[in-house]
């Protein structure tokens, strides 16, 4: 199947009223057709693998296109001029996300762009590094401590920036590296607490929402049951 016969099929997914609600969470619609993401997974599943397909679905701009072009690129063959094209393509969480937490977090080149996109100035680009930080922390399972505790002196220097979708991105990773390992979890929470320090809304929000969930006796004797195996 082309390109052009995916994207027939997605026109035909379309519906108005749930590309109505993707304004009323922050998502594009210029863009959109008004598919639901499992509607999207669904169709995935059935195409399979294809990155070659991935790149032509990725061009025609069609939101719910390049939903599914996240799903069937290969890893393998994604380049960091790849990354960079389609990052500076996005316009919305929800593209950000998936792209990170799907694909670009399964390359060779996650960690590395996670530091690098954390000095960007647009919205998404900034949200990006500090997405890829949460989904590392979830999927990249045999990766060390010392390679995320290199991303607190990033969430400390940017968590001053009040921008809705990077302000809730910041304190997604440092909710997330926290709960990974008794080490991170402590270096999380002082973290916080040194951004806590910091005269901005954002930064006080991050710390005090992060703190909240770094902290529970639940969490704690997780990772501590976890560090004694």
């Amino acid at each position: 199947m082309n390109a052009a016969a995916v994207l027939a099929q997605l026109e035909t997914l379309g519906n108005p009223t749930d590309r109505e609600g993707m304004s009323r969470f922050g998502i594009s619609t210029e863009h959109a057709l008004g598919i639901r993401m499992p509607v999207i997974q669904k169709l995935a599943k059935e195409l399979k693998r294809n990155h070659e397909l991935a790149l032509e679905l990725w061009q025609t701009k069609v939101h719910e296109a390049r939903l599914l072009a996240v799903y069937l690129a290969d890893p393998k063959q994604v380049t960091e001029d790849l990354m960079e094209q389609w990052v500076s393509d996005f316009n919305s969480w929800d593209l950000c996300d998936q792209t990170c937490g799907v694909l670009f977090d399964r390359t060779p080149f996650a960690f590395s762009k996670a530091k690098e996109w954390a000095q960007r100035e647009p919205e998404y680009q900034k949200r990006a590094s500090f997405v890829m930080m949460a989904t590392l922390a979830l999927h990249a399972k045999k990766s060390p401590d010392e390679q995320f505790l290199q991303f607190f002196p990033l969430m400390i220097a940017k968590a001053d920036d009040n921008r809705n979708f990077v302000k809730k991105a910041v304190n997604w990773a440092l909710r997330q590296i926290g709960k990974r390992s008794l080490t991170l979890n402590q270096a999380a929470i002082a973290a916080a607490e040194e951004i806590k320090q910091q005269p901005t809304k954002s930064a006080r929000w991050i710390a005090t929402d992060a703190l909240r969930e770094l902290q529970t006796p639940a969490l704690s004797e997780r990772l501590r049951l976890k560090a004694s195996k």
